[in-house]
């Protein structure tokens, strides 16, 4: 008899109904990212591979995209900002994030798509979407804020760890290596956002009879190292956190959050760069950062 589990929304359903909508929910996933590129007619730019960790040059050999031109879909111009910045040497770019929460839907698509990209397993999220409620009944309302890794300019996480398995890159993002980390914590306790979390070693397989299921077996591309996650190896025993999708980056692709947002609420780019689109949201009255007053300077942006 299929065995029954509950949601987190409170509702029960059976193993065999869970999985088909596991399976129909991933194609849906899957066309939200592929959709926005096709109906767009827009090519993702592709370097000829990711350069090695200690190899001296930081800058990409990347196809040429058509000028921005007023009025030109959201994506092709961040992926043009992107092509340029990825000509410039690393120490003069600068990612950053800027989320219009006036257009975010609170529709978890990027969360999902996340997950997905990096095969996150239970336990772990890069990207959760926080939900506010303002009001009292009938006069409510709901404001949602997908929260990544800040990415700060001073981050408090890399301060504490005792090892030096967490640092800033010379382009703002902050990385962790999975070899190098102990599994203290610190740095999980230290960030002021929640931003990172412990891989305890879960696998979604124990929800399912005990059996690793297939996508679990798939390599991550994470930090271009495609780990395939097992017991007795990192990541498992380690912090993990939102690093921008490093390895879509650095094939001239926006990270996946980014090109998921059905509601174009996510934008991304080099704010070095005065011509990119994020450079230009910044610079708006409306932007705001989470926790400014705690002098971490995060690189993820909020329009309100």
């Amino acid at each position: 008899m299929p065995k029954e589990l509950e949601t987190e929304s409170g509702l029960f359903v059976t193993e065999t109904s869970r999985r088909s909508f596991l399976s129909k929910f991933a194609s849906g996933v899957f066309a939200s990212l592929v959709a926005p590129a096709v109906m767009g007619d827009i090519q993702p730019v592709h370097a000829a591979a990711p350069l090695p960790q200690d190899q001296t040059t930081d800058m990409f050999d990347v196809l040429d995209l058509p000028e921005a031109i007023e009025g030109e879909h959201i994506i092709k111009r961040m992926m043009e900002d992107l092509r340029r910045a990825l000509q410039k040497p690393m120490d003069q770019r600068k990612w950053a994030m800027v989320i219009d929460l006036r257009k975010c839907t609170g529709c978890n698509g990027c969360n999902v798509a996340c997950i997905t990209e990096n095969k996150l397993p239970p336990g772990i999220t890069y990207r959760p979407v926080l939900t506010e409620t303002h009001g009292t009944f009938p006069n409510v309302a709901r404001l949602f804020i997908p929260r990544p890794c800040m990415q700060c300019e001073d981050p408090p996480c890399v301060e504490v760890c005792p090892v030096n398995a967490t640092w800033k890159r010379e382009d703002g993002i902050v990385v962790i290596d999975y070899d190098q980390c102990i599994g203290c914590r610190y740095c999980i306790t230290a960030c002021p956002y929640s931003a990172r979390s412990f891989d305890s070693g879960y696998f979604y397989g124990d929800l399912e009879g005990g059996e690793r299921q297939p996508y679990e077996l798939l390599p991550s591309p994470e930090y271009g190292e495609d780990r395939v996650r097992a017991e007795g190896g990192s990541p498992i025993g380690n912090a993990r956190k939102c690093n921008f999708c490093i390895h879509r980056l650095e094939k001239g692709e926006l990270p996946a959050c980014t090109l998921s947002c059905m509601g174009r609420a996510t934008h991304f780019g080099d704010m070095n760069d005065p011509e990119s689109l994020v450079s230009e949201l910044i610079g708006q009255p409306n932007i705001m950062q989470l926790k400014s007053e705690l002098g971490t300077h995060p690189q993820v942006y909020y329009l309100v």
